[in-house]
């Protein structure tokens, strides 16, 4: 059972599974339905949306876990870039499923060019559903994780549909965490 809470100040946040921007009025009444990587995904009144981080305080949500996010951040600094990138990549979720997209098998592809002397991560990877509205917030939100790691000049993440994405690509960490297994 989830406990309502009510906005303590106005945040914007993203329609599921839409994408669109909207703005939630202070007061609002929420339903968290969802704390994964470092976003909230809350039921309202008008349907399902997506809230940051860095709006957590008007949820009320203690930011413990956001310390225990940066520990791990602070060991992954004297860590290979590449593990660096993947660790990032794995504290991003689809809004409406309750794992990585790594372990979701949405990866495709990662990899780090140097051209220059400026890094580059490309990623490739897809979407559980072509037509899902949130490709372009789930693509940006891998981007933006990327773009903080020190040494890493730009990110690329290009969404792809081939091959089709299917459950089988789901590794075994995943689907224990969605029981099928």
């Amino acid at each position: 059972m989830h406990e309502e809470i009510t906005l303590a100040r106005e945040v914007d946040a993203v329609q599921i599974p839409s994408g669109d921007t909207i703005t939630l009025p202070v007061g609002t009444p929420v339903y968290i339905t969802q704390r994964l990587g470092g976003t909230y995904t809350v039921a309202t009144s008008a349907g399902l949306a997506r809230i940051s981080s860095k709006d957590a305080d008007a949820l009320g949500v203690d930011l413990e876990t956001e310390k225990v996010k940066h520990a791990e951040a602070e060991r992954l600094k004297d860590a290979p870039l590449e593990e660096q990138v993947w660790a990032q990549l794995k504290s991003v979720y689809d809004p409406e499923i309750p794992v990585d997209i790594v372990n979701l098998g949405l990866v495709y592809d990662c990899g780090i060019e140097d051209h220059d002397s400026k890094k580059t991560v490309v990623v490739k990877m897809t979407l559980t559903a072509p037509g899902c509205g949130m490709g372009p917030v789930i693509a940006a939100d891998a981007q933006s994780k990327i773009m903080t790691i020190e040494g890493i000049d730009d990110a690329q993440v290009e969404l792809v549909w081939d091959p089709a994405w299917n459950q089988d690509m789901i590794s075994e960490e995943g689907k224990m965490k969605l029981g099928m297994i």
